[in-house]
């Protein structure tokens, strides 16, 4: 039975950046919608470290929100700045900010707390984790919550990431396993506790690769420094890692850079509080679904691919941006807003997930840091 169950004429699942994009156009075009999130509120856990958030798709995005200006006040000045290294440290390009503004850095959690904070309380339901969603018929769906409880929806909208309880109303696929693991790491106050690593870094992002393994760091607005040590590594190699026992993950973690220079080693060895594993996942390169009533996705959800191509949160906006539009646009033709949405959709998120798997092998060939160099312009200096 359904009838006591609460009705959302449009119900989102899932409040990271796509999710909150969605709902913050459809309210500055009058619309609303009810969020739920799992976490037991905004604050629950941390976001994670920067994004560079591109004037062509997630800039277009916060200017359909109405965010755009205020977004600007919180990028990260001289973020946009990157250095390539070898395994040597020797530095093989840098580039400094520019101040274009063409793909700023902000931190993600001040990019989802402003967009938590353009929308009306309440509109996220906190803790409220989706275990299922069936079909109604005419495009209607009931969703199961891990309390009991539950809702229907006319519109069922899956932006609740990577495992998407909402995806298989629209595809059998799954998420596979790239070939490469991640273990993050910070260090904290990095200019007055861990000079050295923080002169490595630099004052943006920095590119530190060989074959099959490479050290992406970044600096944050806090003064930290988030660093992805990335390894080409069998899945079940992370669980041969003690990440309890956070000097002995360090010790494993580093005896797969046995030769690399020791500033770079640093940015393990030096890691304040525990290492963090995680494994690179993503959805076939064109994944894509035949249109169903009522129902779609936005972000990982749709098309997670690696962040080899810096697109999965720039996407993940363009996503809830123009899907609401297509909304707005269509108010009593829910399957032409959708038709529309999907199809810009599908097509945008192939090319972006081609060129992500095309980088992942790029970035840890053998010659590395060669392939990503190649992709640089040439100019007389060699910067």
């Amino acid at each position: 039975m359904t009838s006591h169950r609460p009705h959302h004429p449009i119900a989102v699942v899932g409040a990271g950046l796509g999710g909150l994009a969605l709902a913050r156009v459809l309210h500055v075009h009058g619309i609303e919608a009810a969020l739920f999130d799992l976490d037991p509120g905004p604050t629950a856990r941390t976001q994670g470290g920067m994004l560079d958030i591109h004037d062509d798709s997630g800039q277009e995005a916060l200017r359909a929100a109405g965010l755009h200006e205020d977004f600007l006040k919180r990028v990260h000045s001289g973020g946009q700045a990157m250095r390539v290294l070898d395994r040597h440290a020797t530095v093989r390009r840098t580039e400094d900010d520019d101040g274009s503004r063409g793909r700023p850095e902000i931190d993600r959690g001040d990019l989802r707390e402003l967009l938590l904070g353009s929308l009306p309380e309440g509109t996220v339901r906190w803790d409220a984790k989706v275990t299922g969603a069936r079909p109604l018929g005419s495009g209607r769906h009931e969703v199961t919550l891990e309390d009991g409880t539950g809702f229907t929806t006319d519109l069922l909208v899956g932006a609740d990431g990577a495992w998407s309880r909402i995806r298989p109303l629209l595809s059998p696929a799954r998420p596979s396993y790239t070939g490469v693991s991640f273990v993050e790491a910070d260090l904290s106050e990095a200019d007055l506790r861990h000079p050295a690593s923080a002169a490595v870094v630099g004052g943006g992002m920095l590119f530190a690769l060989g074959a099959g393994r490479g050290f992406l760091a970044h600096r944050e607005t806090d003064g930290s420094l988030h660093v992805y040590t990335a390894v080409e590594a069998p899945e079940d190699w992370l669980d041969g890692i003690d990440f309890g026992d956070t000097e002995a993950a360090k010790a494993a973690v580093l005896k797969e850079f046995d030769g690399w220079d020791e500033s770079l080693r640093a940015l393990v060895a030096d890691a304040d509080g525990p290492l963090v594993p995680r494994r690179i996942h993503a959805l076939p390169v064109g994944h894509r679904w035949d249109r169903v009533p009522g129902v779609t996705l936005v972000g990982d959800a749709a098309h997670l691919m690696s962040p080899f191509a810096g697109e999965g949160a720039n996407l993940a906006l363009l996503d809830g941006a123009e899907l609401g539009l297509a909304v707005a646009a269509h108010p009593e033709d829910t399957e032409a807003a959708l038709t529309t949405y999907e199809d810009r959709m599908f097509r945008r998120a192939e090319v972006s997930a081609a060129e992500s798997a095309q980088n992942t092998t790029l970035l840890f060939r053998a010659d590395a840091p060669q392939g990503l160099l190649d992709m640089f312009p040439s100019t007389a200096d060699g910067r």
